[in-house]
This record gives C-alpha cells, structure tokens and sequence, in this order.
C-alpha cells in the first residue's frame, strides 16, 4: 500500500525547513482547498467522534471565551455531545494556579468549566477558551479534520487543597444529576515542602502499553507527570521533513486514552520532533498551543510552547524544546535563535539562588547521553545545554526519544564522575549529575549495541561501542564507559521527594508490570 503524503516531494522535504514546509503546504492548498477539506469533512466520522465542519477554523486561531464561529452554529443538541480528553496543567504557580483543557467532537455553545471545594457543590463558573484546529486532507487516503480544543485557567485557589471540577456546555451541565460521574478532581502544591511524587517518562503514543503505563502511573499517587516529548505520534515519521505522514485523528484517541489520568494528575508535556506539526505554523507548534496550556514563562510562549518552569515544594522543574539544538533532526534547529539557551542559563541561576529549592530537575526529548542503535546520543545537546546543567549543579535530567530505559553514572562534564550501581546513592554537588533516558512509554521498543542490565539481571560493563549526532547531522562513533543501567521494555520513571535537613530524591524505574527495573537516590 503506498504510504500517504503531506503533499511536498520527496526531493524538496529533505531540504526544507519547518517554516518552509509551513509555507509550501499553505500556498500548495490554498484556500479553495481549505473550503472543499471542511465540506468534505462535515459527514465523516473518525477517531473519537464526529468530525465539526465549520471551515472558519482555518486559520487555527484562538477566539472569544464562550463563542464558536458563526458557521458552526449548533446542529445538534448539546446534551448529546459528551467531552472527553480532559488533561490539567500547572500554571505559572502550581500552589494557586491551575488549567484544565479538554475536546468536545462538535462544536457547542457557551462551554465552561464548574469548579468547588465539594463534589455536589460546583458554585464556581469560568467561561472556557475555545481553540478550533482545522487540518485539511493532507493526503487522498486522510479526511479533512476539525478539532474544538476548550481550556479555562484557575488562579487564586488554595495551596494543597483538593478541588471538584466538571466542564459542560448548553445542553451538558456536569452539575446535572445525570452528569456528575463526569467531575473530576484536582491538587493544588502545598505552601510548605512536603514528601511527594513524581513520575516521568517520553514517547507515548496511542497503545495497550502506554494504557498499561498509565494505569501503574496512577497508582503512584503522583503530584504531576512530565512528558519528555513526542507525545501522540499524529505524525507517525517524525523525521521534520515534510513527506512524513500526519493523521489529526490521532490525537483525539490519545487524549481518550489518557484522560484517566491526566484528569486528575498535571500533565507537563514537552515537545519531541514527532510533535512538529507543519501545517498548523511556521515552527510546527500551532496545534501544540491549541491543545495545551502550559505556565508560559519560557522566552516566547507562543512560539516555544514546550519551553517552561515551574516549581512543586522543594523542586525546580525546567523543560526545554530540544528540537531547537538538534544535530540529528534539524528541521527547527537553531529556531529561537539561541534564546531557549540564554532563557536556560537565567533561569537555572534564579532556581540556584532559592534558598528554598532543593532540586532541579530538567527534561526534554533529544537524549544527551544514550547508547540506542535507534538514536543514541545528540550532540547538539551535548554542546548546547550540558555546560549550563554543570555549571548550575543541575540535579537530574530526563529524556526521551530512545524507546527503552537507560541510565547513566554521576557525569561531570561528559566523563564519569563516580559510578552509580544500582540501589546507590550519589551526590549531584559532588559527584555529577545522571542522566536518564525514560522512552518506553508505549511506542514500540528500540535496541541497544550489547545486552541489558537492569535490577535482578545485571551484566555490568566497562565500556559500550556507540555513537552520538555530530554538527551537519553526521554519526560520530564513540566508545562510552557511563552506560550504568539498560532495559529494553516498556517503563517509567517515578521519583519520590524527601524535604529536610538531608534532602533526597529517590528515583524507581517501573516496568509497566510495576515490577522495578532500578533505583538510586540523589543527595545534596
């Protein structure tokens, strides 16, 4: 079967840019195509639901609180469509700040979210943002697709209370009888440090094992998740070139299928190169602004939606979109112009300077250290960020992009600077930093040059033949001895935070049957 096309030749795809690909899809379409793509869309069904039809939505921009354009006027009745896909974020202050976000399948009038300290007394009504998403039919085997993303942002809650909330429309009250096993809940940070949570992992997509991840996920009680990137797979090619294949619908199964969580626990994405999205804008994150809403304090939110902090308790969290520094997947490389890396240094100093943040924790997609035959290691990141991550004493850094688990030994500066066994404990002032490769969310697996080694089965050794990404997107060989833990199967991180006197963070790798594959224990 021959595989479907985003609509720009092989010969030129290879050469383009993000905002290239972005122009070339936008002029080579056009408008009449974008008005046959909506009629054509009108009665199709796919994905989660039903497709809307309103070709107004072209231009992918976010309207009024509360209105829908006019050519989407309500054709059915709103107590027949049901949101789904409901996912929370942190804002700028996880102790009084939160955003919910989640999809209807057509559009509706007046969505907002409810919200209360009871379940059966939602008295609080905010009108919800809508963000409509049009993708035309980028090949003859896709339809058209319009998607209604709805996002409504809480400020001045309480810290470390929990809130009941609901989201509805005309027609769909979550506070109605009928409704009410639609309300979720939510946590806001404590105002004080206290033990907690968290969990973390890259590479999810659409899958029975990323289900099954979610689901040992949720058992950890986890005060928010971070996401390292490539998220859904709507772009199943993912190599930023314009003839890889892209399939909107993707997105709505994802958010379905994560909802069981993600409703109830923060879910900090950012971005990996299967999330550059061409023909929503110039840099490919359109459809990541109209999805998600994210803290915003990197340097341009609109244009690096991926790029952000926030801090939970004792901990500074950094993300960070590594598409930028990319040796191997160069389509937005060198795309903020070298203020994602300048934003960086800043902000790791103001974490350093808070007398009350224990940790930083840094993650992104694009693996600094990593031994694949898939991906290995990219250089780009290496030159780029791993100066700034040891000249402020970052404490632990996460990726994803290899679809397997790896760890490191305690780096300084790239060279070991003290072995870390599994069970360890290692001091991230003293001794360097680890580096964790947490990619085997739910996409299919990758493979390593020598045999695994993980808790239970360890076959330790003194040096791994790899390679990592060179400036030009060349493969540099390398033999590397801080290759510490590998375990090819689908896992996750979670990282339980202890605040004090003597300041620790215990990181678990769980397989997705929730049996460990390692552990060590970050000091201070």
């Amino acid at each position: 079967m021959d595989t479907p096309r985003v609509g720009i030749p092989d010969h030129l795809a290879s050469r383009m840019t993000m905002p290239e690909q972005h122009e070339y899809l936008r002029a080579t379409i056009g408008r009449r195509g974008l008005l046959r793509a909506g009629t054509v869309a009108a009665s199709t069904v796919a994905g989660a639901g039903l497709l809307g039809s309103s070709a107004a939505t072209a231009d992918n921009a976010a309207v009024a609180p509360g209105v829908l354009p006019s050519s989407a006027a309500t054709r059915v009745d709103g107590a027949l469509v049901a949101p789904f896909g409901r996912h929370l974020a942190f804002g700028a202050d996880p102790k009084t700040m939160m955003s919910v976000s989640w999809q209807v399948p057509l559009p509706v009038k007046d969505p907002y979210l409810r919200v209360g300290l009871k379940p059966w007394d939602l008295g609080r009504r905010i009108r919800a943002e809508v963000r409509p998403l049009h993708t035309p039919s980028l090949s003859a085997k896709l339809p058209a697709v319009d998607q209604y993303y709805l996002h409504a942002s809480l400020e001045r809650l309480r810290p470390g209370t929990t809130y009941y909330y609901g989201v509805g429309h005309a027609g769909f009250d979550p506070a109605d009888g009928r409704n009410l096993g639609t309300v979720g809940t939510f946590r806001t940070a404590p105002s004080h440090a206290g033990a907690f949570v968290f969990t973390a992992f890259g590479d999810q997509g659409v899958s029975y094992d990323a289900l099954a991840n979610d689901q040992v996920i949720l058992g950890q009680n986890p005060a928010f998740h971070l996401h390292a990137g490539d998220i859904c797979y709507a772009d199943s090619s993912g190599q930023g070139q314009a003839a890889d294949t892209y399939d909107a619908r993707v997105w709505d199964q994802f958010l379905a299928q994560t909802e069981s969580v993600a409703s109830r626990v923060p879910w900090m994405v950012t971005t990996g190169n299967h999330d550059m999205e061409a023909w929503y804008s110039p840099n490919g994150y359109g459809g990541q602004n109209a999805r998600w809403t994210l803290p915003g304090d990197g340097p341009d939110a609109e244009k690096s939606p991926g790029v952000y902090s926030f801090t939970y308790g004792n901990v500074g969290v950094v993300a960070l979109d590594a598409n930028d520094v990319s040796n191997e997947i160069r389509a937005n490389t060198g795309y903020t112009d070298g203020a994602q890396t300048r934003w960086l240094d800043r902000r790791l100093g103001e974490l350093r300077k808070d007398k009350d943040i224990d940790f930083v924790v840094v993650f992104f997609h694009h693996c600094a250290f990593s031994t694949t035959n898939a991906h290995a290691s990219d250089g780009g990141v290496r030159d780029a960020w791993v100066p700034l991550f040891d000249k402020h004493r970052v404490d632990l850094v996460i990726n994803g992009h290899n679809h397997v688990y790896e760890r490191t030994d305690a780096l300084r500066g790239g060279a070991v600077g003290r072995t870390v066994p599994i069970g360890e404990s290692v001091s991230s002032v003293r001794d360097g930093i680890v580096y964790v490769t947490a990619g085997g969310a739910g996409k299919a697996l990758y493979d390593f040059p020598v045999p695994d080694s993980y808790e239970g089965h360890v076959a330790d050794l003194e040096s791994v033949p790899t390679y990592h990404w060179a400036k030009g997107g060349a493969k540099a060989a390398e033999t590397v001895e801080w290759s510490r833990v590998r375990y090819t199967g689908f896992s996750f991180l979670a990282v339980e935070v202890v605040p004090g006197a003597r300041p620790a963070l215990t990181v678990s790798a769980l397989a997705e049957t929730g049996h460990r594959v390692d552990h060590f224990t970050i000091t201070r």
